[in-house]
């Protein structure tokens, strides 16, 4: 099986984020408790978060101040089974 790559993603509302990876596999991710630690300081600000971007190479989400969460990561946090 290969990694999980994110194919596809936008911004909905507060800190939700649709996502669909390049098994087909897509649904909402909440990110409102993974704002952890000094990188992801600036991302609860929702004016901020909403600016999360797809990085055409890394194919996961990021964020301009360098932020950015694993495509496994993700894929796990989706909750459906590979």
């Amino acid at each position: 099986m290969s990694l999980p790559a994110v194919v596809d993603a936008k911004y909905l509302r507060d800190y939700v984020v649709w996502v669909r990876f390049n098994d087909g596999a897509e649904g909402e991710l909440d990110f409102r408790h993974d704002l952890d630690g000094p990188v992801f300081q600036p991302l609860k600000a929702v004016d901020y978060f909403r600016r999360v971007q797809l990085h055409p190479e890394l194919r996961t989400l990021v964020w301009p101040n360098g932020a950015d969460f694993a495509p496994e990561y993700l894929r796990d946090k989706l909750g459906i089974p590979a």
